[in-house]
């Protein structure tokens, strides 16, 4: 049986809703209002493993590469760099010029407190902090092994044999706005993952300022300046008036005119004057407080879709208040993991029986109203590798012959096995999916535990070994299929991202020579020979690739959301007149 809401919380929670409800909508206030469905861990660039926190540092801090916002599909363009970097004939060299001018915000942490100017030096002490070992950074995967001298002055530092001032070979600033990186071979996602947070630029002076608590003290570059955080509940950026000249963008995508895209174009970024995120981890209260107008986008929840669409549409009362939606095919998967070291669930025939005996189309339609499609690999539709007739025999929803695997096991009908902990959030949802998995095991024997977690605690456990199965989604950080397979690379277990656990020979072989192909049918092959590896072996249970509907309210402006893109909020526009207007009537 389901977990009720206390009847206290839910008071506290009306009369919260209440008073904020109540509240006068000022119509000057051009506050982007966004909602976080889960907590933030921290504000730290080498450690946002998460959309939720990274969604938050992406506004904050910067780094060399972005992606333009409209442009389809995704094209990657210089943020902090001056341009696209020179890169060598044998691509081991690339000379990035870095755009002068561009200050760190206002700190204490500085010279009568106000921010300097980024330079060269700064990347390559960010980086150093991203391998420093001691700091057992979510993110160092994006340059392990890949720059030359970084591990060997990560081993030193890890052994008290050197420091922050000992030199990298192969990151060099031959003056104040040029940084040069020499990779050991050639890396062909690097300037995929030099758009990514966790190569984002941080100043010494503030690391130092701050220590342990600089994960609370976030200063960046960015757009948005931190003004405070109350955890658990809202994080409150401001503009930062002191953001260079960017711009909006004066081109797109077909169609993005004629959808007003382009309205704002040449105007100075960021549009909005505020920008806060409330942390909210429950869909109703998330809904309800859409429904007032008090957030200005939200992913539909599962159980308020057929209140707002109906046949891909939205409804008369929805289209009355002035609501729009986008739908998305996410390049994403959810997914159960194994721990693949596990006594238990080490075993192949376990985990091919687990998978065959969970109903991912049920699955489909129970929590994501059917929009996606079921996944037969870690792999979505639209990336490089992806193969749309691949059937994986070991995701058809089959419980005779899951039961025929148990006993090839050693297992027949579960006997023997033993009680096995599913770690998920503490949401309403996330228990429902818990709860569908147990019905779903008991089907052979196998019989569950679900563990509610919060978002941070969740992290924690897999990230320190400390999970045997849990459920959870990977959304792609660049638009090549490397960057799924990365999961499964037995280099990568954490801190690194393969959490997992795996561990296949012949697929670290097959991974380790695809790094060195350039884009083309031989990478290609190869990222395919990976996917049957792990069709056989089932580190995970391939769940869903989403499609997502997002509602925003018609008042917000310039709305094109996507999964790489995350720091678009400079681009959002509020009419407060609009949104006052309609406010009212809600």
């Amino acid at each position: 049986m389901l977990k009720k809401i206390s009847l206290v919380g839910m008071l506290i929670f009306t009369l919260l809703f209440t008073l904020h409800c109540t509240k006068k909508t000022d119509p000057t206030d051009d506050t982007i209002n966004a909602v976080l469905v889960a907590n933030v861990k921290g504000l730290d660039p080498i450690q946002t493993n998460d959309l939720y926190s990274h969604l938050v540092v992406r506004q904050i801090y910067e780094g060399l590469m972005s992606y333009h916002y409209l442009k389809r599909p995704m094209e990657l363009q210089p943020q902090l760099a001056d341009g696209m970097p020179k890169v060598s004939k044998d691509g081991l060299t690339h000379t990035f010029k870095i755009k002068k001018g561009v200050v760190f915000h206002d700190d204490p942490a500085f010279a009568n407190g106000k921010g300097r100017e980024v330079v060269a030096e700064d990347f390559i002490y960010s980086w150093k902090r991203l391998a420093d070992p001691k700091n057992r950074s979510t993110g160092y995967w994006i340059f392990d092994g890949k720059i030359k001298g970084l591990n060997e002055w990560a081993a030193a530092v890890g052994e008290g044999k050197a420091d922050y001032a000992a030199p990298v070979e192969g990151l060099q600033a031959p003056d104040s706005h040029t940084l040069v990186i020499q990779l050991n071979e050639p890396y062909y996602q690097l300037h995929y993952v030099l758009a990514m947070g966790f190569a984002s630029v941080v100043a010494k002076e503030v690391v130092d300022k701050y220590g342990e608590e600089f994960l609370n003290h976030p200063v960046g570059t960015g757009p948005f300046r931190f003004k405070n955080w109350v955890r658990g509940q809202k994080i409150e950026l401001v503009r930062n008036e002191k953001f260079r000249n960017e711009v909006y963008p004066s081109e797109g995508a077909p169609g993005d005119k004629e959808a007003g895209f382009l309205a704002d174009a040449g105007k100075k970024v960021p549009l909005a004057s505020k920008l806060v995120f409330t942390e909210l981890t429950e869909d109703q209260p998330r809904w309800l407080n859409f429904m007032k107008g008090n957030f200005d986008f939200l992913n539909i929840p599962k159980d308020n879709f057929s209140t707002a669409i109906e046949n891909r549409q939205l409804t008369k009362d929805m289209k009355a208040k002035g609501i729009k939606i986008r739908f998305t095919k996410e390049p994403d998967i959810t997914y159960i993991a194994f721990n693949n070291t596990h006594p238990i669930l080490k075993n192949k025939k376990v985990r091919q029986a687990m998978g065959l005996a969970y109903d991912t189309k049920t699955s489909l339609d129970l929590f994501y109203n059917n929009l996606g499609i079921p996944a037969q690999s870690p792999i979505p539709p639209n990336i490089d590798g992806y193969d749309p007739d691949l059937k994986n025999p070991n995701t058809q929803f089959d419980i005779e012959k899951a039961k025929k695997l148990m006993a090839e096991a050693g297992y027949p009908e579960g006997k023997g096995f033993p009680e096995i902990t599913y770690d998920t959030l503490s949401t309403t949802t996330s228990r429902q999916m818990g709860e569908f998995l147990q019905n779903s095991m008991k089907k052979i024997g196998i019989n569950i535990k679900v563990r509610s977690n919060t978002w941070p605690q969740f992290q924690q456990k897999i990230k320190t070994k400390q999970t045997e199965l849990w459920g959870i989604a990977w959304s792609a950080d660049y638009p090549d299929a490397q960057n799924f397979l990365q999961l499964f690379y037995s280099k990568n277990h954490p801190p690194g991202p393969n959490e997992s656990l795996f561990s296949n020979a012949d697929f670290d072989k097959l991974y380790e020579e695809a790094l060195l192909m350039p884009p083309g049918a031989k990478r290609t092959s190869h990222y395919k020979k990976m996917t049957k590896i792990l069709v056989e072996e089932m580190p995970w249970i391939y769940n869903i690739h989403r499609e997502l509907p997002r509602i925003y309210h018609g008042w917000l402006k310039n709305y094109k959301q996507n999964s790489l893109n995350h720091d678009f909020f400079k681009f959002l526009r509020v009419d407060a007149k609009e949104r006052a207007k309609v406010k009212a009537t809600l």
